[in-house]
């Protein structure tokens, strides 16, 4: 985090149902409309991205979900569906491959769906899924909603959730609004919101058409975190005077050069060639101890991981993940990339 988005967290308390809070509320939905490029309500909730996942399940079938899995996090979206006792198929990829609008398409055709889960950038495996194309197969089937886990690519990377038919976008406050974690964003469509109005047991924290009753006066049902809603106001605020289109471009210039780091030293990327995430470089750990390397890294004052993969036991040790998001700039990573050099004994 940089040291002014910290002082933004330090601003004077404020009453949540005061007019103070309902004009700063009003203010950061609108610049994350902007940002979203939508006309869609935005839902600012007081809990985890996690949270928000879990409330597009209870609040958006009552039939059966199609969930889009090709690494952990998008993993998650299924084992959510079971923990609420939803109905639910995977779809799922080899790892470091990506979710392709043709098999959505495919499956949509098997079964009778009404919503489909897909997480835009999967951080285990590096994979940006191709997010606007899916939106169009969705599109075309009648009756179903698609919701998208943008956690770490919000503010990163252009989304544009109307024009891609994202009936659901939400992220953390954590990854590309470099802010500490425990808000959530979620952009919720017109036709999201009417699902959601006929969904029995959609549960009480994150209930989209409380939220709706409540934003409609610039207010949340639940009290807010309202430290985070000041810190994220300056983000945002910041990110539009740099100037969207020069952030994303710093952003897809931190990921070439890595990228182009890991060519020149013959370390073969682990994600699908063509759907390489911009936020994050996963790479092939080849020829060298990740575990070793974590460890010599934290004593040079970094903090690097390998893949998230644990649970399953399918990356861990085999990748190393080098992230480009949240207050990171094109210097910063060429200090890491250095020390790398050093501790991999390329130079």
């Amino acid at each position: 985090m940089s040291p002014k988005a910290l002082q933004a967290l330090a601003t004077p308390m404020i009453g949540h149902r005061s007019p103070e809070y309902s004009a700063l509320h009003s203010r950061v939905v609108e610049q994350l409309q902007r940002l979203l490029r939508t006309r869609a309500d935005v839902f600012l909730a007081t809990c985890s991205a996690s949270g928000a996942m879990e409330a597009v399940i209870r609040n958006l079938s009552d039939k059966r979900i199609l969930a889009c899995s090709c690494g952990v996090f998008s993993e998650r979206w299924f084992e959510f569906c079971a923990a609420n006792g939803k109905a639910a198929d995977p779809l799922r990829v080899e790892w470091g491959m990506a979710i392709k609008p043709e098999m959505v398409e495919a499956a949509l055709r098997r079964s009778e769906y009404d919503l489909v889960l897909c997480v835009h950038n999967e951080t285990s495996t590096g994979i940006m899924n191709p997010i606007a194309e899916i939106g169009d197969v969705v599109r075309k089937a009648p009756g179903v909603l698609f919701a998208v886990d943008a956690v770490s690519s919000m503010a990163l990377v252009p989304i544009n959730v109307d024009d891609w038919n994202l009936d659901v976008c939400l992220a953390g406050s954590q990854k590309g609004f470099a802010l500490p974690p425990g808000l959530s964003i979620v952009s919720v469509s017109a036709a999201a919101l009417e699902r959601a109005s006929n969904v029995r047991n959609r549960g009480a924290y994150v209930d989209f058409v409380e939220f709706k009753a409540f934003a409609d006066k610039n207010q949340t049902p639940t009290t807010p975190a309202i430290s985070l809603i000041n810190g994220l106001q300056f983000q945002l605020d910041e990110l539009f005077a740099e100037g969207l289109e020069e952030h994303w471009a710093a952003v897809r210039a931190m990921a070439e050069e890595c990228r182009m780091w890991a060519k020149e030293r013959g370390l073969a990327l682990f994600p699908e060639r063509g759907y390489e995430s911009t936020t994050l470089t996963v790479m092939h750990s080849q020829g060298f101890d990740v575990s070793d390397v974590k460890r010599q890294m934290a004593k040079r004052g970094y903090i690097i991981d390998d893949g998230q993969g644990v649970l399953l036991g399918k990356l861990r040790g085999k990748t190393l993940r080098v992230s480009h998001m949240g207050y990171c700039s094109l210097e910063d990573l060429r200090d890491l990339l250095r020390q790398l050099d050093e501790v991999l004994k390329f130079k």
